[in-house]
C-alpha cells in the first residue's frame, strides 16, 4: 500500500483550501493547521487525531493498524493480508443468522481442517486424504448456511457510507471509509466492534480467495513473479524479502486458530491509530472514543522487527526467461523512510523520472529511444525499516534489458560526476509542494496522512516537517547519496528477457 515516499509526495502543505492561496513555510502552515486539530490517547493506548472541516457534512475515518507483512514469520506469511479480508466478515452481532449455531459449525470446520492437514502430512493413502477433504468441504458448507453474507458492508451502505476499503502493505493494515456527519456514532460502534468482537467466519473460504488473488497477481503475472523473485534475491535476512500476499504453501496450511493468535498479538488498542477528518465536534468524538473504543483491552504494542539486513557485499541478479514483454528492475539498499536522507532520495527520484524534463525521460525515452517507460521509486517495499530505491524500465522493441540497464547506469554516473542543476532541484521541490497540496484537498487523503505520520513517526506534525526536509535538499546531497548508495556491490538486478535473447544470468 503506502510507504513514506508516497506520503512525502501526497501529504503535506495543508489541505485547507482557504489557507493555501500562496506557498508558505511549513512551520507557518503547521501553526495555522494546529488550530483545527485535536489529538488524544485514551487509557488503553489508542491514539486519535481529529481535524475539523465543516465545509460539507461528511466525515472520513481512517484506522491504521501497525502490522503488515514485515511482522510475519515463516509459516504464516500472508496472514496480515488475510485480515484485510476478514475485517469485513462481521462481528458477533453483524453477519450471523444464529451466532451460537454458527460458532458450533465453525468449530467443526476447524476440527475437519485439522484432520485433513494431519492426513496430508502423515498419510500416503489417497482414499484417506479424499475422505478428510470431503468432510472439510461439507463442514464449510454447513457453516456457510449460518452466514449473512456482506452484512457489514450493507449496514454502511444503508447509512450512506462511501469509499469502504482496506489495504495491506509490508508495514501496515489500513481500514477506511466515509459517512455522513450525522452517522459518526455509527462508525464508532461498527469500527470498535470490528476489533472487540470479530468473528473470523468463512476463514477458509476467504483463504481460497486470497490464493486465487496470488495466482492472478503473482503466479500468472510475469512482472509479479519478477518482483517476488527480485525481493527474495535482494533481502537475505530481513522480512521485507517476503511477499505480502504470502507464500502459497503458507496460504494453503495456516489455520483459523493461528489467525486468532495473530490478531490478539497485533490488533490491540495500543497498536492502532485513528484519524478522523470532517464535520465533527472534537469533544463529542472524545466522548464516543471513550464509550466505544475504551472497551478494547490495553497493553503494550508488539516489539518491532529486530532482524537487520546485513550490508550487501556483491551484486545480485535474477533473470526470468519468458515469451513476453521484457522488463528490468534495478534496486539499491538505502536508509529507512525515517532517516533524514530519505528526503534526498525523494528529490532524486523526481529528478530521474518525473515528467518530460526528467533525466531518464529525456535521455532514454526521447533521445536514445531505448525505453518505453522508466520510473524511479524511493521506498520499497516499506518505510519503517531500511528499504530500497528502485528503477523500473521497459525497453523499446529491438532493445534488450541489458542495453537499457547500462543506459540507466550512465545517467547515474553523470549525476555522480557532474551533479544536478539548481533548476532540477527547484522543479522537484515545486512539484512536491504542488502535489501535496492537491492531494490533501480530500478528507480521506488528509486522514490517511495524519494517521500515517502519527503512527509511524510518532507525531502527525511531521507531515509538515517532511516537506521542509525536501525543501532543504541541496545539489551536494544528491551527489552524496548517489556516490554512497548507488554502487555495484549494493545493487540487485532483476529482468525478464524473452527466450530468444541471450541470457545475462552469468554476467
Amino acid at each position: 500500500m503506502t510507504p513514506l515516499r508516497y506520503y512525502l509526495r501526497i501529504a503535506c502543505l495543508i489541505a485547507i483550501a482557504c489557507l493555501v492561496t500562496v506557498p508558505a513555510p511549513a512551520q507557518e502552515l503547521l501553526s495555522r493547521f494546529e488550530e483545527n486539530v485535536t489529538e488524544f490517547t485514551i487509557e488503553n493506548g489508542l491514539t486519535f487525531v481529529v481535524f475539523e472541516r465543516h465545509e460539507a457534512p461528511v466525515v472520513s475515518f481512517y484506522t491504521y493498524a501497525d502490522v503488515g507483512g514485515v511482522d510475519e514469520v515463516k509459516g504464516i506469511t500472508g496472514m496480515a493480508h488475510m485480515f484485510e479480508h476478514m475485517a469485513f466478515k462481521g462481528t458477533d452481532t453483524i453477519g450471523s443468522k444464529d451466532l451460537e449455531k454458527e460458532l458450533a459449525a465453525m468449530q467443526v470446520v476447524d476440527e475437519a481442517y485439522g484432520a485433513l492437514k494431519a492426513s496430508l502430512w502423515s498419510s500416503s493413502d489417497s482414499a484417506t486424504v479424499a475422505q478428510h477433504e470431503s468432510a472439510f468441504e461439507s463442514a464449510k458448507e454447513a457453516a456457510a448456511a449460518w452466514v449473512e453474507n456482506g452484512e457489514f458492508e450493507k449496514v454502511i451502505e444503508r447509512a450512506g457510507g462511501t469509499g469502504l476499503n482496506a489495504g495491506t502493505s509490508a508495514d501496515a493494515t489500513l481500514y477506511f471509509y466515509s459517512l455522513p456527519a450525522n452517522k459518526t456514532e455509527l462508525w464508532f460502534s461498527l469500527e470498535s466492534d470490528r476489533f472487540l468482537n470479530p468473528v473470523l467466519r468463512e476463514f477458509y473460504v476467504e483463504r481460497d480467495v486470497v490464493m486465487e488473488e496470488r495466482r492472478m497477481r503473482t503466479e500468472s503475472n510475469p512482472v509479479g513473479r519478477l518482483v517476488e523473485e527480485f525481493l527474495a534475491t535482494a533481502y537475505k535476512a530481513h522480512p521485507y524479502g517476503e511477499p505480502v500476499i504470502g507464500h502459497m504453501s503458507d496460504l494453503q496450511s495456516f489455520t483459523r486458530e493461528e489467525a486468532v493468535d495473530f490478531f490478539e498479538k497485533y490488533y490491540g488498542a495500543s497498536n492502532l491509530t485513528i484519524a478522523i477528518v470532517g464535520s465533527v465536534d472534537p469533544a463529542e468524538v472524545r466522548d464516543l472514543a471513550e464509550k466505544y473504543f475504551g472497551r478494547l483491552a490495553g497493553g503494550s504494542p508488539p516489539d518491532p522487527v529486530e532482524t537487520v539486513e546485513p550490508p550487501q557485499i556483491a551484486e545480485r541478479r535474477v533473470v526470468i526467461e519468458e515469451a513476453t514483454q521484457p522488463f528490468l528492475i534495478v534496486g539499491y539498499h538505502k536508509v529507512s523512510g525515517l532517516h533524514p536522507d530519505d528526503a534526498v532520495f525523494s528529490v532524486l527520484s523526481d529528478i530521474l523520472s518525473t515528467g518530460r524534463t526528467s533525466r531518464y525521460y529525456k535521455k532514454l525515452v526521447e533521445e536514445d529511444k531505448l525505453a518505453l517507460q522508466v520510473s524511479a521509486i524511493n521506498g520499497f517495499p516499506g518505510d519503517k525499516y531500511p528499504n530500497m530505491f528502485l528503477l523500473f524500465a521497459v525497453p523499446t522493441q529491438g532493445h534488450t534489458p541489458a542495453e537499457l540497464e547500462e543506459a540507466l547506469y550512465e545517467v547515474l554516473d553523470d549525476i555522480r560526476e557532474n551533479g544536478v542543476t539548481e533548476q532540477e532541484l527547484e522543479r522537484a521541490k515545486t512539484r512536491a509542494r504542488a502535489g501535496l497540496l492537491r492531494s490533501l484537498q480530500s478528507n480521506s487523503g488528509l486522514a490517511g496522512s495524519l494517521a500515517y505520520y502519527e503512527a509511524v513517526t510518532g507525531d502527525w506534525r511531521n507531515l509538515f516537517r517532511a516537506i521542509d526536509r525536501i525543501q532543504a535538499v541541496e545539489a551536494d546531497d544528491v551527489v552524496r547519496v548517489v556516490t554512497d548508495s548507488f554502487t555495484k556491490s549494493n545493487r540487485t538486478v532483476g529482468m525478464i528477457q524473452t527466450a530468444s535473447e541471450e541470457s545475462n544470468s552469468d554476467e
